[in-house]
């Protein structure tokens, strides 16, 4: 694969990679809830594998509402 090839490919998965933690990011503060570091993991869009998205520390009160919001959507 030629550099301009791979630089294609490291764009697209950035793209990719801020829409979905954008979707996240909104579908988190609907439910109340904020990850203050969720971001993307600079390093995983610069290699040949998938682009990661970094959900970030939180305290255990965000924890609580995360894991009330999960098991709602479960439930």
């Amino acid at each position: 694969m030629s550099q301009r090839e791979q630089r294609e490919l490291n764009v697209r998965a950035i793209k990719e990679a801020e829409t979905v933690r954008d979707d996240l990011s909104a579908a988190l503060r609907a439910a109340g809830i904020t990850l203050p570091s969720l971001r993307i993991d600079p390093a995983s869009c610069a290699g040949d594998g998938p682009a990661l998205i970094e959900l970030s520390r939180c305290n255990l009160d965000t924890a609580r509402s995360l894991t009330t919001a999960l098991r709602k959507g479960l439930s």
